[in-house]
């Protein structure tokens, strides 16, 4: 999926939902550095100039993706899902972007308060990173292969038009809209087969693996008759205000679309790629083993870690960690008194009953209880609770095969619609119950749920704070927030200590594994058995893991590098600070200016530092 569209879609998981459990807020506090009471003239000036560009650059960006758009709740481009896939598209972003440089350029940085220096610093970085992916080399390398089984818009919008997504169905217009939506996304699918044929011809192609995924995914849609898809969902009710022949009339259309428009694209999309891609995909899974693929692997680190990192020092301290995490695994093996080696005890983790939630029921259930536990004592740890409710939800059966056991959609800033955390029942016998309290920690509260509705409510932010982001700082808190566990009174029982340590070697294999696909060559078997040997997964989670490094290289990496940072530098101001540290204050800092680059992070925290020390 296109870069632009996976801002909106990223850390998004969809569904249908079954029951909610509502976490409760307070006002967002900011506790970003603040401006000085008098400005000097020039000073006001360059902080205008900047604020205008910001405001400019994000206009133009939400009328080239609309999608982005509805995700905020504007509606202004609502009848468009938008292009994002043809060339005048890839040549628009490329312009905007080198438009807004010439103009972050032309304002002078020593002009502008604290604050809007480091709002500077981020766009220039973002803006900068992402014309790196508009080069012709990596352009040959990346849009034709629009879609594969984890990122492809097939597995994003079917949620986003159900009625149970960001697209809202509250007026006969937002009905309307979808329909409309719907020819753009027939639209696009034609045209992602003519990007694939531009891939076949210049020999970068997909890997036979996720395009097998994707024909699987396409059928499972296929099968179902018209009025028991995703798309009719939000015609099957309807609320107030809709007259009772406009239903009529929707039905019908929303029916016709399916069978005459939505079906039939995904046929030949399917079709086309069983008899005509397929066979020229390749075998090898890693980019390794594409054309120009350690280019672009090299290319993806840096984009993903926000850091000039290689392959190989990623792979290193992947090791290391490894090794750190299984010594706390062997003293948990010992506090609970099994007798056997760490890989038994992995195995005992995985098979024994006691460990397999009971039912769906029991396993929603279960995380509701550890949301209550975490709300009695989230005070402790932040000053800024976010306004936007959280709900917890099943992942739907269309996707939940594929999908990974845990995620997290992101809520509109005015909280009428709420984050969501999706957890994955599939395949039940195969899920386990000790790591419940991390993975709610992750991707509901204080992880995905906190960073993103925080940044998103304060107005603040210019708006491409608010609602961009990069992958290391978004997964990296959320791993961080795995840690605060004990803080706010979870890991009382061994077993979901071992949980979270678990989850920690998941993040620190993605390090080993990733770079072991994608840059030495590795097999999926040989990735899977590696995260089986090491951790106490079950091989339907390891199988999904390593088909989701396959389908999207380097964005795993990003989760443990983020996270070591964010550790390194509350080590560091702890230290520094003594008693003054204060966790609440230090969270505010992180949290309170966006998803920032790491490197702009590491230089706020410092300067927040050394002001508390003054």
């Amino acid at each position: 999926m296109k870069k632009s569209l996976l801002l909106a879609a990223s850390a998004i998981l969809y569904l249908s939902a079954c029951a909610t459990n509502t976490i409760g807020a307070t006002d967002t506090v900011s506790a970003s550095p603040q401006p000085l009471a008098v400005e000097a003239p020039a000073q006001q000036d360059e902080a205008k100039r900047l604020a205008d560009l910001f405001r400019e650059s994000d206009e133009a960006s939400l009328r080239r993706n609309p999608v982005n758009a509805i995700f905020r709740g504007d509606l202004r481009y609502a009848d468009q899902l938008g292009d994002f896939i043809s060339d005048e598209y890839y040549a628009a972003e490329k312009a905007a972007a080198e438009a807004d440089l010439a103009g972050l350029a032309a304002i002078d940085r020593a002009k502008l308060n604290q604050t809007d220096q480091i709002a500077y610093d981020v766009f220039k970085f973002q803006t900068e990173d992402t014309l790196k992916g508009y080069t012709p080399e990596m352009m040959a390398l990346t849009m034709v292969r629009p879609v594969n089984h984890f990122s492809g818009i097939h597995t994003f919008y079917p949620t986003f038009a159900s009625g149970q997504g960001a697209a809202p169905f509250k007026t006969l217009a937002d009905y309307e809209n979808n329909l409309k939506r719907h020819k753009d996304y027939v639209v696009y699918h034609d045209r992602a087969i003519g990007r694939f044929r531009q891939g076949m011809a210049s020999g970068v192609v997909e890997t036979k693996l996720t395009i097998r995924n994707v024909i699987d995914q396409l059928n499972l849609q296929l099968a179902e008759k018209a009025e028991a898809s995703t798309f009719y969902a939000p015609v099957k009710t309807f609320p107030e205000g809709i007259s009772a022949t406009d239903q009529a009339r929707l039905r019908a259309a929303y029916r016709a679309s399916i069978e005459n428009e939505l079906y039939p694209v995904y046929t030949r999309l399917r079709d086309f790629l069983q008899k005509e891609y397929l066979p020229v995909a390749r075998d090898g899974v890693g980019l390794v083993h594409m054309k120009g693929g350690a280019l672009l692997y090299d290319r993806l680190i840096e984009g993903t870690t926000t850091l000039p990192l290689k392959a190989g020092e990623v792979h290193s301290l992947g090791l290391s960690e490894v090794a750190r995490i299984l010594g706390q695994m062997e003293s948990i093996k010992k506090e609970v008194g099994f007798k056997g080696s760490l890989p038994q005890f992995f195995e005992h983790l995985r098979t024994h009953p006691k460990f397999r939630p009971a039912s769906r029921d029991a396993l929603r259930d279960g995380f509701y209880a550890i949301g209550k536990k975490v709300d009695l004592r989230i005070g402790e740890q932040f000053s800024a609770i976010p306004k936007t409710p959280l709900e917890i939800r099943a992942v739907e059966p269309f996707r939940e095969k594929t999908a990974a056991g845990g995620s997290y959609q992101s809520g509109t800033p005015d909280g009428s619609r709420p984050g969501v955390f999706y957890y994955n029942a599939y395949d039940l016998p195969s899920r386990n119950t000790y790591g419940m309290e991390t993975l709610y920690l992750h991707e509901g509260s204080p992880g995905h749920h906190f960073q993103i509705s925080l940044a998103q409510e304060n107005e603040a932010l210019p708006a491409f704070m608010r609602f961009g982001g990069n992958t290391a700082f978004v997964e990296g808190w959320a791993l961080y927030a795995e840690t605060l566990g004990p803080d706010l009174g979870l890991f009382t029982d061994p077993y979901q200590r071992m949980g979270h340590l678990d989850d920690e070697m998941l993040r620190a294999m993605r390090l080993v594994v990733d770079t072991g696909i994608h840059s030495k060559g590795w097999t999926r078997d040989q990735a899977i058995a590696y995260m089986l040997a090491n951790s106490g997964m079950g091989k339907t989670d390891a199988t999904a893991e390593v088909e989701r490094y396959i389908a999207i290289p380097s964005q795993a990496l990003a989760y443990k590098i983020g996270s070591l940072t964010i550790q390194r530098l509350k080590a560091k101001a702890r230290s520094e600070l003594g008693s003054a540290f204060d966790p609440r204050e230090f969270h505010a800092q992180v949290l309170m200016t966006g998803s920032l680059p790491l490197t702009v992070l590491e230089s706020k925290i410092n300067d927040w530092i050394a002001s508390k020390k003054q």
